[in-house]
């Protein structure tokens, strides 16, 4: 795995858990009946950003050090998931030459 896919991998992952977190434990100020003048009911009366930041980063750490694992030590490759058989025959470790 190259540094980028790996930069990409992580970013992937983070804004993932960001998305899903960012309404997780969301309450609007209409719920809490303190609608602020010139904000719509619907507006969050505390957003928690950065604890939602702290656990979108610890979580995409933890999944990205699994996929990194599963990548690199290749338990899973490009070629498990070729099921039209497109991909050209791999090469045998046990020729050398690898044909």
């Amino acid at each position: 795995m190259s540094l980028t896919s790996a930069f990409v991998l992580y970013a992937v992952l983070w804004t993932l858990f960001f998305m899903v977190a960012l309404p997780v434990g969301l309450r609007t100020q209409g719920e809490a009946g303190e609608v602020v003048a010139g904000t719509p009911a619907s507006a969050p009366v505390r957003h928690h950003l950065r604890t939602k930041a702290k656990w979108a980063t610890v979580l995409a750490a933890v999944l990205w050090l699994v996929l990194f694992w599963i990548i690199t030590s290749e338990q899973i490759t490009v070629r498990d998931f070729d099921w039209m058989h497109r991909l050209p025959a791999a090469p045998d470790p046990a020729v050398p030459g690898g044909a």
